[in-house]
């Protein structure tokens, strides 16, 4: 039985709009949280990507924030002018450029990190551990969920 009737569905107080506007206020703070840094949220979402290990190119990173990839090679760029992200030719394939934190860019990253983690936890004030891991798995099942329908409809 599907959860929403498109008769009394309403768009703003529904899943897909509750996420959309709670990630809007949570990068409007961290754009705040993250001025004393000289760091935009998107800065920070590129490097948390790129210290996760798991993405090392700029089409991975664009993929992972759903992110132009016109704009993702400024936003690099940038980043890179800044001395916080390098690009390095792949070993294996000298055609493929990889991305990687620099020093200087793995000295920021734990500040900008902990900047991003108290705006979590601002949002989540009065939530138990439990509610947190719990709202975790659910927005993980709907996560695997749009991954699943991806493949179909890909």
């Amino acid at each position: 039985m599907p959860a929403y009737d498109p008769n009394t569905y309403n768009p703003v107080e529904a899943i897909p709009g509750l996420i959309s506007r709670i990630r809007a206020h949570a990068l409007e703070l961290l754009e705040e949280r993250l001025a004393p840094l000289d760091l935009k949220a998107q800065d920070y979402l590129v490097l948390v990507t790129l210290a996760s290990g798991q993405v090392e190119t700029a089409a991975n990173v664009c993929s992972v924030l759903a992110h132009d990839p016109g704009a993702m090679t400024r936003k690099i760029d940038g980043l890179e002018k800044r001395g916080l992200v390098r690009r390095v030719r792949s070993e294996e394939d000298r055609r493929a450029v990889k991305l990687e934190l620099t020093p200087e860019g793995k000295k920021l990253y734990p500040k900008a990190l902990a900047a991003a983690v108290s705006v979590a936890n601002d949002f989540l004030h009065g939530f138990t551990k439990a509610e947190v891991r719990t709202l975790e798995e659910m927005l993980q099942r709907i996560l695997a969920t749009a991954h699943s329908l991806e493949k179909v409809e890909g």
